[in-house]
């Protein structure tokens, strides 16, 4: 047996996928320990917007590092904190006029999350969470209440309590305005619908399967939220850093969410690091009533500067990302239109798309075995992983993105021709 098979515990995933021992990565690529190279269209399911050891962000960590900065300081001032808190109120909050108070939660995101619906329910005396199908939020206790899939809710161990679903955009059909049905709840004091003290939602659902929440449906969100003094929470964890195009996943449909909590490419360089967006009236915390050995990593916080001195000066990152997520829905397009065995559907936004298959969901994690067997990383997402998800990072250069989606094509072609396959499948090859 290896190491990681004789010590390491069966919860691991995502090396049940891709099952080679990855020794050195650069950008969009990865490379084994027998020297393969992989295209990452998988990008630490989000956490590498920026690509695999950005030279332009290295450079700062390793002086850093050299000159003994501080690496642990609780949440104590260092000059690394404030050099990153500058960098972010310069070049995102004031440019959009947002008026954000900072909180440094535990490492990564569902402590973000965790702290955002405790803030909350303190802030507004009520106890219940509105979440939505399919959004995935985390999978500490708090957060995975509002997560809606069961394969997470199972392993709890316990009630999850205090949350109530309502149906995402589009979850009802194309054709049904899911938010008529929240808002009736809302007027009718015998629905039985407890008053939340917030909503939370993903404009994207990533883990959910690439659902993508109009700009009409979340304006009307926001409307509804303030009519009712409703919290709204946006969880831009893995949409938010650029990921829709903008630094923010919510800045097109131009609202402005009481609360957003941030993680995952939030450090530019793939070191835990989070944090929750709250407008300054809501900040009602008592010093050290909800704390954390780790609240701000010292290194992340000069990596994430790094990141916004180099992306977040200008619209060019911006104009990046729409340009090339724009090439992706094209291709993906193209081979959704060019398979007849089965009916894909193409979502997404940014650099963040899907092809689904509700018919047949096994297909999509055969088209990603095959991918891996071809030296590309890509993953499955959705209830029963019948969307393979598109999430390379935002740096990939054209031609490794564009060698990305041929090989997609090409393992769609390998999987539906194979008979065996097909067979396990119970598909039959169209006319």
């Amino acid at each position: 047996m290896s190491i990681f098979d004789r010590l390491e515990s069966n919860v691991r995933g995502y090396c049940r996928s891709f099952p080679t021992t990855f020794t050195t990565a650069q950008n969009a690529t990865l490379t084994d320990e027998n020297g393969q190279d992989f295209i990452d269209f998988l990008a630490g399911a989000g956490t590498l917007n920026y690509g695999h050891n950005n030279s332009d962000i290295k450079g700062p960590l390793i002086e850093y590092l050299q000159n003994d900065g501080v690496l642990h300081g609780l949440d104590m001032h260092t000059d690394a904190k404030a050099q990153f808190l500058e960098a972010f109120e310069e070049h995102i909050l004031w440019p959009l006029e947002l008026d954000y108070k900072i909180q440094f939660t535990g490492p990564t995101g569902t402590n973000a999350v965790e702290a955002a619906f405790k803030l909350a329910r303190k802030v507004t005396g009520r106890t219940n969470i509105v979440s939505f199908t399919n959004g995935f939020h985390g999978v500490s206790l708090g957060s995975v209440a509002a997560t809606g899939n069961s394969h997470f809710r199972d392993a709890a161990g316990t009630p999850l309590n205090n949350v109530t679903f309502m149906p995402f955009d589009g979850y009802l059909g194309e054709d049904i305005d899911t938010l008529d049905y929240f808002e009736r709840l809302l007027r009718d004091s015998s629905s039985g619908l407890d008053l939340p003290a917030a909503v939370v939602v993903e404009t994207v659902q990533g883990e959910g399967g690439v659902n993508v929440a109009s700009i009409e449906w979340l304006q009307k969100l926001e409307e509804l939220c303030h009519e009712f003094e409703i919290l709204l929470i946006v969880d831009d964890i893995q949409v938010g850093c650029g990921r829709t195009g903008t630094f923010f996943s919510f800045e097109e449909a131009g609202i402005v969410p009481d609360i957003v909590t941030l993680s995952k490419s939030l450090s530019a360089y793939g070191l835990p690091m989070s944090l929750v967006l709250m407008k300054s009236e809501l900040d009602e915390w008592k010093p050290g009533e909800h704390n954390g050995t780790f609240r701000g990593n010292n290194l992340a916080f000069v990596s994430a500067k790094a990141a916004i001195d180099l992306y977040w000066q200008d619209y060019s990152m911006t104009r990046s990302v729409k340009r090339k997520g724009a090439l992706i829905q094209k291709r993906l397009q193209e081979i959704a239109e060019e398979i007849n065995d089965v009916e894909l559907e193409v979502r997404g936004k940014g650099m963040i798309w899907g092809l689904a298959c509700r018919e047949c969901p096994q297909l999509m994690e055969l088209v990603s075995a095959a991918a891996f067997k071809r030296g590309l990383i890509i993953e499955t997402s959705g209830t029963d992983s019948h969307v393979l998800k598109c999430l390379p990072p935002l740096t990939i250069d054209d031609d490794q993105l564009i060698s990305g989606l041929d090989t997609i094509a090409e393992c769609f072609t390998v999987v539906l021709n194979d008979a065996e396959a097909m067979k396990s499948l119970g598909l039959t090859h169209a006319n």
